[in-house]
């Protein structure tokens, strides 16, 4: 993997770092299923479609990060990658970006790290960023994905009817969002998360 990863953003689990062309794995871009599920186009990506994703990561209106995966904070040098998170179309006129996620490694989905690599973002994009709020599109199918949003702090804000083309029918695109007093209320250990009412269960 080459050079020891920059940890930029530590959580109990899992650490967010620069995203380095090193950690863009080729079968990473090339699962099919989970492109389909982030609403990408599923088509295949070789070492120009790579180059390009790093340079579109390069970007000045993106926040690129590396999820790696944390066994002990003592094992720096066996750091894995396991996805990638970050915010892009960041406007920073308005304070406002859209995020985006993807655990690229199958055997470490359903396990918390993409709601725990999730809130490490939020809090770099209002604490860090000052951003005001952070918004996202999800597949109404991705029940899974929905749900870890709504862990992290996401609301259901809107839904666009048959938006989204997939499996020879018609899903719902739901827009979900978080603002930066909400996410507050959220970090609060005592304070009311609880009671906060993160978004209506999907149809």
């Amino acid at each position: 993997m080459g050079a020891e990863p920059i940890l930029a953003l530590v959580g109990e689990r899992v650490a967010l770092g620069p995203a380095r062309p090193d950690d863009l794995q080729p079968r990473w871009f090339n699962d099919f299923a989970t492109a389909r599920s982030n609403m990408a186009a599923p088509e295949p990506v070789g070492e120009a479609g790579l180059a390009q994703i790093a340079d579109d990561r390069r970007s000045a209106r993106t926040v690129a990060f590396t999820i790696y995966l944390l066994h002990t904070l003592r094992a720096l040098p066996d750091l894995r990658p396991i996805g990638g998170a970050g915010l892009h179309d960041l406007d920073l006129r308005n304070r406002q970006a859209e995020f985006y996620i993807t655990i690229s490694e199958p055997s470490e989905r359903g396990r918390g790290y993409g709601t725990e690599a999730t809130r490490l973002v939020l809090d770099h994009a209002f604490t860090g960023l000052g951003l005001h709020a952070v918004w996202l599109r999800v597949a109404a199918f991705n029940v899974a994905g929905i749900r870890a949003y709504q862990r992290a702090g996401f609301r259901q804000t809107a839904r666009l009817r048959d938006a989204y083309r997939m499996g020879g029918r018609f899903w719902d695109v739901i827009l979900m969002d978080c603002l930066a007093a909400e996410f507050a209320v959220l970090r609060e250990p005592s304070g009311p998360a609880a009671e906060i009412s993160t978004a209506d269960p999907p149809r």
